[in-house]
């Protein structure tokens, strides 16, 4: 009898869990299918997705994650399987989720646009913001369902978004300042990077590959050369630079 109540109970459980399917059951990723019974209406990336929210004139949130990622289940436990965060992406969002390990492409895409953005790496899960135009106003990472971590509320990041949408030219200012939006220090340490690339490549066609040194005959030691290619290897572990500094 005991072990009745307690299939019984489980089942229950089970049932309760399972009361919600989206289409993500029909996908074959792992990390998908732990998403398949969010009251969230979850779709997978492709061409469905995309032409409901331009068809509808819906917001799109798009959350790329993988299936052992900590923070990835933190966010689907605390705001995917929440009755009030899922009808606020219900009614005014198309949610699609992918895994980065199906699609690393998109997840370089995007997670190239936040570095760019922010000056830093992102990380997952990532979290993107379009427009039914897939036109992107805004990206973070994990965000807390409620305020918390230095971070606004997903709550209430949804409710502003809603709001900011139902007006056309404050909302088309948010997307072109994230559009034309780079990250001051990223975009140094950017320029930084291609200003080391030419002068290695214009060290590199001096050197002297059969017999060392830099540039024909008569050589003479050039200290501060090699200091910087030493440098270079240093900064960028470029090993072109550190066998022409040898």
């Amino acid at each position: 009898m005991k072990q009745l109540m307690v299939f019984c109970f489980l089942s229950i459980l089970l049932f309760a869990e399972q009361n919600y399917t989206n289409a993500l059951i029909k996908e074959n990723s792992p990390y998908l299918q732990q998403h398949a019974h969010n009251p969230v209406d979850w779709y997978p990336w492709g061409e469905e997705a995309f032409a409901k929210a331009k068809k509808e004139n819906k917001l799109i949130f798009l959350s790329i994650g993988y299936s052992t990622c900590h923070w990835c289940h933190v966010m689907e436990e605390e705001s995917f399987v929440d009755e009030m965060v899922a009808q606020l992406l219900n009614d005014h969002f198309v949610s699609i989720k992918v895994d980065k390990e199906e699609y690393s492409h998109i997840d370089k895409k995007y997670q190239k646009r936040y570095r760019e953005v922010y000056g830093k790496r992102g990380g997952w899960p990532l979290s993107v913001f379009l427009s039914p135009h897939k036109e992107i106003f805004h990206m973070a990472t994990y965000i807390p369902k409620e305020e918390g971590y230095g971070s606004k509320g997903l709550l209430h990041l949804l409710s502003y978004f809603i709001k900011l949408k139902e007006k056309p030219k404050d909302f088309s200012q948010a997307i072109l300042k994230y559009k034309n939006k780079k990250n001051v220090q990223g975009l140094r340490r950017t320029i930084h990077t291609k200003i080391i690339d030419k002068v290695l490549d214009d060290i590199e066609k001096q050197f002297d590959t059969q017999h060392g040194g830099f540039a024909r005959h008569p050589k003479f030691p050039e200290a501060s050369k090699v200091d910087l290619l030493l440098d270079i290897y240093k900064l960028k572990h470029n090993q072109k630079a550190f066998t022409m500094a040898a």
